[in-house]
């Protein structure tokens, strides 16, 4: 066990102030809200993302297959005018006549079951565009919630980090000025991940909190000042004065 100048043990107190701001300084760094926002958010967006996809998806081939079945319809249309001014004509003999007769109604029956096959394409169009139009406005309004989430990360990481500079650069040059064996064993407690160091506050160890017996005080208050003692119940270097 070291020895150490009891105002360096003090100083120890000091030195676990440092660690316990950090700690908890990295603990608000990992556990920011935005962070659960973003890690959620991320994969909602990319679930949307990909409905999105598919919705556009669908309105581009229902308005392509509109194009088409306009297309076909003013072909019949179109068709069926020239054999109506053909039969108006009369050109041709009866049979000829009589077939333009026959062509013309089917062309009608044809362009009527085209134009209701266009009408359902349409109320399919409509659907399509609502549901577009609903899953693009849900990508938008999380995509801006995803995008302050993550300002308001940076803002606070850029803030924590500052705070994290200045507890470590304090804590090493309050280390420099510490005896180099008192410092090895405060190291060794605390990557144990015990509090390294603490107060004796009457007869109370104020790391585990847990109060010593007479004969355990009795032992630390005979030992001397320079000698550097530990709590029999977790090991944290205990200052006395």
């Amino acid at each position: 066990m070291p020895k150490a100048d009891p105002f360096a043990q003090r100083r120890l107190l000091d030195l676990a102030g440092f660690d316990q701001s950090i700690n908890a300084a990295e603990h608000r760094r990992a556990t920011l809200p935005e962070l659960a926002v973003l890690s959620a958010g991320s994969e909602k967006l990319a679930e949307l993302r990909n409905t999105k996809v598919l919705a556009e998806t669908e309105v581009g081939d229902l308005q392509r297959a509109n194009r088409k079945l306009d297309n076909e319809i003013d072909q019949v249309r179109a068709r069926s005018e020239r054999d109506a001014q053909r039969l108006a004509a009369g050109a041709g003999n009866a049979k000829d006549l009589e077939n333009l007769q026959h062509e013309i109604t089917s062309l009608g029956r044809r362009q009527g079951v085209l134009e209701d096959e266009a009408l359902e394409l349409m109320e399919q169009k409509e659907n399509a565009d609502a549901a577009l139009a609903e899953v693009t406005a849900q990508f938008d309004l999380l995509q801006a919630e995803v995008t302050a989430a993550a300002g308001s990360r940076d803002d606070k990481f850029a803030d924590i980090d500052d705070e994290l500079k200045t507890h470590r650069s304090s804590r090493a040059e309050l280390l420099a000025a510490l005896p180099a064996d008192l410092v090895a064993l405060y190291e060794r407690i605390r990557k144990s991940g015990k509090v390294a160091a603490a107060k004796l506050n009457g007869g109370r160890c104020e790391a585990c909190r847990m109060d010593l017996d007479r004969v355990e005080l009795s032992s630390i208050a005979g030992a001397p000042s320079d000698e550097v003692v530990r709590c029999p119940e977790c090991g944290a270097i205990l200052i006395r004065w």
